[in-house]
């Protein structure tokens, strides 16, 4: 049986979307500012100063989170360096369109994931409302013209992207799932802190074989330092904030639908930079979105 929505979850995991979308545009400008990796890992050490007079009691020596240490070393792989890591890698060789493409099946891997590790039972009202949801996807993707599907030809980086959206599946149910110091996750910035201080080593690691590899690039100046500001405070803080109480008020599996509405906000986004006006395809894509959403959390 799946649970009703209260209209606050609703708006928490609606907003995540929504500063993700914008932290695409954001980070597609800042192209020429800052390496993919550089970013990730500056982003990540801004939102770790901002949140540590919050929580710095977790890092103390004596706290619960150290003999737990192996769960928040995999919740920071898998949610602050690896989902990152992935994407950027993916874009090196595939195309924005085909890497949103590839991350509209989510809902679906989240419905397979907690089938087979948690024993989470698929309903039918899930597996019609992940269909409606990739269709959406699909309408924003295909600009309303769904044959343009397909001339898409899938490259390495797609897969990539594929691994990347099972990380952040496999993310969202241990959120949910994975036992902890309920002081911890009680309260939102220790939580986050916590996953922080084990994320940061590995996106560190990937920013350093960046460098090694000869791709870092940095540019100082107050356009990089303002892009760094709004992509910690909201894409980093509030965003992984707002999912992460929505995913312990609803289910990972309900939120994986609202993951699908990240396209949706980066075309309408977009329309201010790039000069174009809504679209009917716009309408159309979030109302079979939403309709995905509202199937799969109606009470069975």
């Amino acid at each position: 049986m799946t649970t009703s929505l209260k209209p606050s979850t609703v708006a928490m995991l609606t907003l995540a979307p929504l500063l993700w979308a914008g932290n695409a545009i954001v980070g597609r400008l800042a192209h020429d500012l800052i390496s993919p990796f550089a970013l990730n890992f500056l982003r990540w050490c801004i939102a770790f100063v901002l949140l540590l007079p919050l929580a710095w009691r977790v890092l103390r020596k004596n706290s619960p989170i150290w003999p737990l240490w192996r769960q928040y070393l995999l919740l920071g792989l898998l949610g602050i360096g690896c989902y990152n890591a992935l994407l950027y890698l993916a874009l090196k060789t595939s195309t924005p369109l085909n890497v949103t493409l590839v991350s509209s099946s989510m809902p679906v891997w989240m419905l397979v994931i907690g089938r087979i590790c948690w024993g989470t039972p698929v309903s039918g009202r899930q597996f019609a409302g992940a269909l409606l949801s990739v269709l959406g996807v699909a309408v924003v993707l295909s600009r309303g013209d769904l044959p343009t599907l397909m001339q898409l030809h899938f490259v390495a980086g797609d897969l990539f992207m594929v691994l990347a959206t099972i990380a952040w599946a496999f993310y969202t149910w241990l959120i949910a799932k994975t036992p902890g110091p309920a002081e911890v996750k009680a309260h939102w910035a220790s939580f986050l802190v916590a996953q922080l201080a084990f994320g940061l080593l590995w996106s560190g690691l990937f920013t350093g074989g960046e460098a090694l590899w000869g791709d870092f690039r940095l540019v100082p100046g107050w356009p990089l330092l303002a892009t760094l500001l709004f992509i910690a405070i909201g894409p980093a803080i509030l965003a992984y904030r707002f999912w992460g109480m929505g995913v312990q008020r609803s289910t990972p599996a309900i939120a994986g639908f609202f993951g699908n509405l990240i396209p949706l906000f980066t075309a309408l986004l977009s329309i201010p930079v790039l000069g174009e006006m809504p679209r009917a395809y716009h309408a159309l894509a979030f109302a079979l979105i939403v309709a995905g959403i509202v199937v799969s959390s109606r009470k069975a």
